[in-house]
């Protein structure tokens, strides 16, 4: 948020502060969070890189197009497993699997604000 905004926001009284704060969650929560987000990032974007739809992703994973879809959109009923077996689906090796697990999840203020 710009310095500006920030200002006018808090002259009008309201609070700033980030989605950990908010949602009064530990540190350990919070990257487990960021953890997942950023691994359904990775999905999304192996997926469209390979150019499949979600029903072709799903059919290479014996699961359904609205499964991927909530993959993708970092559901909180999709297991790490489940994201971590799909990247390797679409051929990401351990070291790329790693890589998108210590990115910064850009989601996360997304998923959240939604």
């Amino acid at each position: 948020m710009d310095k500006g905004k920030r200002k006018k926001l808090k002259a009008g009284g309201w609070q700033i502060g980030d989605t950990k704060e908010f949602l009064g969650l530990p540190d350990e929560e919070m990257a487990f969070i960021e953890l997942k987000l950023s691994l359904s990032q990775s999905v999304k974007e192996y997926r469209k890189k390979q150019r499949l739809t979600q029903a072709e992703l799903a059919k290479k994973l014996k699961s359904s197009q609205s499964r991927v879809a909530k993959m993708e959109a970092g559901d909180h009923s999709v297991s790490i497993d489940l994201l971590i077996k799909s990247l390797l689906v679409l051929g990401a090796t351990k070291k790329d699997v790693a890589k998108s697990m210590s990115r910064p999840s850009n989601a996360l203020h997304e998923k959240l604000a939604s």
